[in-house]
């Protein structure tokens, strides 16, 4: 028997009250508790039969209605992924990393079936798009899991749907396949840190949503997060439209985020171009 005290604090920052006091070892549950990206790797190499393995695990994944609208493309090329971590050079990690995956929608791959069996389908439309992204998310998250229980370190790279247009000319994506994120994979230079998150009281809802704490439960944990880790002065965003803070907290931060640089407003029009009604 065992408890989850020290690892739950370290997520969350706050006491394990909900859990009871003893509970079943199980040493990935502790893993996955204080799990955190990496961005700097050594320049060791990822063995070839690993990848492949931790990737036969990643599309082992949840599928919906067993469609697998995943594809994922191994960026193995020097001058592909050169031209990859170009569109994004404040994110070197992009270049170094030893491996690097851009993990994809794939809504394609039905319609062909369709075609092959005579039965052709539509999958242009918002479910389409909608179950091909959320199958590509589950692919990568089991594979940033597999990856790290075999020792390897992982950082997804979002950003890259901000230039999707010259991420499909640079893979050659067809229409009704689209970038959902980048994923760099190496063994870890460094042991990195453990990411406070929002407590459990934030983001579990009991049979029905209730955010009437919201103000108070952010607050607190802004509080706990720069108790660990206050960013400096000169890490505050924007300072030139929104000033400087006193206090800079988590929520300051994202809201500057989304409110100056909201990303994926190129995204949609892609989509679009790409054979994407999103009716």
């Amino acid at each position: 028997m065992a408890d989850f005290a020290a690892e739950w604090r370290a997520r969350f920052g706050v006491p394990a009250a909900d859990l009871p006091g003893e509970l079943p070892e199980n040493g990935w549950l502790r893993q996955l508790l204080l799990r955190r990206t990496h961005r700097r790797f050594m320049p060791r190499p990822v063995p070839e039969g690993l990848l492949r393995l931790l990737l036969g695990a990643a599309f082992s994944a949840s599928s919906k209605s067993d469609y697998q609208q995943c594809s994922v493309i191994h960026v193995a090329e020097r001058g592909r992924r050169d031209r990859l971590a170009a569109l994004v050079p404040d994110m070197p990690w992009i270049g170094a990393a030893p491996v690097f995956l851009v993990v994809c929608g794939d809504a394609r791959r039905l319609e062909r079936v369709g075609e092959l069996r005579g039965h052709p389908n539509d999958n242009a439309r918002l479910e389409g798009f909608f179950n091909a992204a959320v199958d590509a998310a589950l692919v990568m998250q089991t594979f940033v899991l597999a990856a790290e229980n075999a020792g390897l370190g992982c950082c997804p790279i979002s950003v890259i749907r901000n230039h999707a247009d010259a991420v499909a000319e640079i893979l050659e994506l067809p229409d009704k396949v689209f970038p959902v994120a980048g994923l760099c994979v190496g063994y870890p230079a460094a042991e990195g840190f453990v990411s406070m998150r929002l407590p459990l009281v934030a983001t579990l809802h009991v049979d029905r949503y209730d955010d009437a704490r919201i103000a108070e439960e952010v607050e607190g944990y802004d509080r706990r997060r720069a108790a660990r880790y206050a960013p400096p002065r000169e890490q505050q965003r924007a300072p030139e439209t929104f000033g400087y803070a006193d206090f800079y907290g988590w929520s300051e931060d994202k809201a500057r985020q989304m409110a100056a640089q909201p990303e994926g407003e190129t995204f949609p029009r892609y989509l679009r171009a790409r054979g994407f009604t999103l009716d």
